[in-house]
């Protein structure tokens, strides 16, 4: 099963994060990575998890965190729910997508072969 997460979610989590990290309060984190998933995705979650609780499931998540980056927050959250047996798909802001292109460009570059000319040994 795959879940995905919108853009509008991600930035309120990633908004959240810094919030919690700021204030030491990570109670309304929680309640907003809660609000990212809909009803139907929470109902197939506690389905699949061992605590059948979709609030426990995350505070577990949290505990876990070290608290200091988002990235790897979501990296948490997409590990424990594969356990579940279930994919989380982010949509990538256009922030990172931009990034993720200038990457690929970046590595064309690095390839750029020159056909005409021979190659000296």
């Amino acid at each position: 099963m795959e879940i995905y997460l919108e853009k509008s979610a991600i930035r309120q989590i990633r908004t959240s994060i810094e919030d919690a990290i700021e204030e030491d309060d990570y109670e309304t984190l929680r309640e907003d990575i809660i609000e990212a998933f809909s009803d139907d995705d929470i109902e197939e979650i506690e389905r699949r998890i061992d605590s059948g609780d979709f609030y426990d499931f995350i505070s577990v998540i949290l505990d876990e965190w070290s608290g200091e980056d988002a990235q790897e927050l979501f990296e948490l959250l997409e590990q424990q729910l594969s356990e579940a047996g279930i994919e989380l798909k982010l949509a990538l802001d256009d922030d990172e997508e931009e990034e993720e292109d200038e990457i690929d460009d970046d590595e064309d570059e690095e390839l750029d072969f020159d056909d005409d000319e021979p190659e000296e040994l």
